[in-house]
């Protein structure tokens, strides 16, 4: 005789449970496939990988969530957990402060760019030649060295290191806004043929798209140039191996990083997953060589 639970078998009730248990366990599973990738607005080689990895990852049936965030709150999410990864850690030395900071509760994946250096840029009419050329020009460039987040590696090099070793502390500020807002002022000074100077790295497309180029630092107050890394929060290559795997591989040299830049930032302005998409076509080897 089977006991009843308000009109259901003892067996039905078992088969319930068990479906529910299946479900919870899909759950599971599921939730191990979501990741949160950080991402800083306006750091166009940060930008390329991030959309290019969320394509990857997509595809591979992972459910991805990018969160733009400025460099601060990014590495305050990943030590507490609630951002996974970061493909865009500038080490040893840009983010030298983020990593003393939030080390311990980190990892490093791997290195994607070798030679990344941070520069100090003007346009290719600009009599300067050396950063040393500054010295006593203040007043034509009214003082200010054109910057960008408070918050980036880049702005505390240029304001703190850079401006003492070559002697314009009294005379130059670099000034802060974002990235985007760094690009406009540099787009509107060289249609007009003007003079600016402004704090820039390597990679970025705007090296293709303006006619500028960099001004020499003989005392080397810019730094080496850093590498390019994926970071993580603590324990994601135990959590998530396949993922880690597949990271650890990631590499993209001058031509593949140039030219996914130049469709996200130009040609794509506002659509990444088109851009990555005709990208993928064109370099039709690469998805395969990271995740096949």
């Amino acid at each position: 005789m089977r006991f009843r639970f308000k009109g259901l078998t003892v067996a039905a009730v078992t088969l319930a449970l068990g479906l529910s248990a299946a479900g919870c366990n899909s759950d599971s599973k599921k939730d191990g496939k979501k990741l949160t990738i950080g991402v800083v607005s306006g750091w166009a080689e940060g930008e390329a990988a991030t959309a290019l990895w969320k394509k990857l990852l997509t595809d591979k049936g992972y459910q991805v969530d990018v969160k733009n965030l400025d460099t601060g709150p990014l590495y305050t999410g990943m030590a507490k957990g609630d951002v996974d990864l970061f493909i865009d850690s500038w080490l040893p030395g840009t983010h030298e402060d983020y990593w003393k900071q939030y080390g311990k509760k980190l990892e490093k994946v791997g290195v994607w760019y070798d030679k990344a250096p941070l520069t100090i840029a003007v346009p290719t009419y600009s009599p300067l030649q050396s950063i040393a050329d500054l010295k006593g020009k203040g007043g034509a460039y009214g003082g200010k060295i054109v910057g960008i987040e408070k918050s980036s590696g880049l702005y505390r090099v240029s304001q703190e290191k850079m401006l003492p070793a070559y002697g314009l502390k009294d005379e130059y500020a670099v000034t802060t806004s974002s990235t985007a807002a760094m690009l406009t002022e540099l787009k509107k000074a060289t249609d007009a043929k003007k003079d600016i100077v402004v704090t820039l790295w390597r990679p970025h497309w705007a090296y293709t798209k303006f006619p500028i180029r960099d001004l020499q630092d003989p005392k080397g107050a810019m730094g080496q140039p850093d590498g390019i890394n994926t970071v993580a929060r603590k324990d994601f290559s135990k959590d998530q191996p396949e993922v880690a795997g597949w990271l650890k591989k990631f590499r993209m040299d001058d031509k593949q990083l140039g030219s996914l830049e130049d469709l996200i930032e130009n040609k794509y302005k506002g659509q990444p997953d088109q851009a990555v998409a005709e990208w993928l076509k064109a370099n039709p080897t690469f998805a395969q060589s990271m995740t096949g």
